[in-house]
């Protein structure tokens, strides 16, 4: 009688001592780090979309002073439009294409935009409009925010994707969480690898 209470506290403590193993094994670090790079990544978009929502201003504030720069504020507003128009959906990052795709028009949009703001230097009310200042210090903050938010997106990924490769978590990735692939990376446009050349 005294052996027939002891099985199930005995299967019990089994049960806990085995919960416990798992648990410390890394059996929770795919689902965690995956989580991670989904949150930086949300954060990557809400910096992409703050940036796009400040364009039309900038844009019409300029406008109001450069009506023959039409070139360039066509050039801002249609990249803006090709940006805003890829869906960054949950699945985007797992998607190399899809994600190029992305990254190429974010890229267009940044050299559009630096094209806008290098035309006020030819404008001197321009550039001492309150609201093109307010503007371009919004537009520069954001950038930084930008760049922020992809940095900490990488290395969630990176925490990640090494977790997918190494020991354990590359035991779990092939027999539990077989559906997990590495997520893709940021990287730099080859046009902007090049060094400047300086001409004097």
């Amino acid at each position: 009688m005294f052996a027939a209470s002891l099985r199930p506290l005995s299967l019990s403590l089994l049960t806990v001592v085995i919960g416990l193993t798992l648990a410390s094994c890394g059996i929770n670090a795919i689902p965690t780090y995956e989580e991670g790079a989904k949150a930086k990544w949300s954060d990557v978009l809400n910096q992409y979309q703050r940036r796009a929502d400040l364009i039309p201003n900038l844009v019409e504030t300029v406008k109001g002073y450069a009506r023959q720069e039409r070139e360039v504020l066509e050039a801002v507003t249609n990249a803006r439009a090709r940006a805003t128009s890829i869906q960054a959906t949950p699945d985007l990052v797992n998607n190399p294409e899809e994600f190029k795709k992305f990254q190429e028009a974010q890229a267009q949009l940044s050299g559009a935009l630096g094209r806008l703001i290098a035309v006020s230097e030819r404008y001197p009310d321009l550039k001492s409009n309150q609201n093109f200042l307010a503007l371009q210090s919004q537009l520069e903050g954001t950038e930084n925010r930008i760049a922020v938010a992809r940095r900490d997106y990488i290395e969630a990924v990176r925490l990640y994707n090494t977790e997918l490769k190494t020991f354990p978590g590359s035991i779990w990735a092939a027999t539990l969480y077989r559906n997990n692939k590495p997520m893709e990376e940021f990287t730099v446009a080859e046009e902007t690898r090049k060094a400047p050349q300086v001409k004097f």
